[in-house]
């Protein structure tokens, strides 16, 4: 009986984990359709960088893999910034998901209150496509 418990809820661990990593991250149209008014250079690259370092690795990872040192602890596994699903979507999306957080992912328009830091900051995003 004890086998079965503790199999249905790693089931449902599984279950839940998964339901958590599809989950759609809608982006209003009028956000997504933002064009960065940050031209993409080896200074807001360099920039854009720096705030990765600081505010995202610990969670999505040094190279942007998913893989950072955080990562285990989170409910939901960090996005690896280096596939097509994150880089095919438009630079908006990536500053509104970026600006407005959800569920482990937090906010970071208080941390990183100039908006032209966060386009910086999708820029390197950029960078990362494999």
């Amino acid at each position: 009986m004890l086998v079965a418990t503790v199999m249905t809820v790693g089931i449902m661990s599984v279950a839940f984990t998964i339901d958590q990593q599809q989950k759609p991250w809608p982006v209003p149209d009028k956000d997504a359709k933002t064009a960065n008014p940050v031209k993409s250079s080896k200074e807001t690259i360099a920039a854009g960088k720096a705030l990765y370092s600081l505010h995202c690795a610990s969670c999505h990872g040094k190279a942007g893999l998913g893989d950072g040192n955080k990562a285990a602890q989170l409910k939901t596994q960090p996005q690896d910034m280096s596939k097509s699903d994150v880089q095919s979507q438009a630079d908006g999306a990536l500053f509104y998901k970026i600006s407005e957080g959800r569920d482990d992912m937090p906010s970071f328009k208080k941390k990183i209150p100039d908006a032209e830091d966060i386009w910086s900051l999708v820029n390197y995003v950029r960078t990362l496509k494999k």
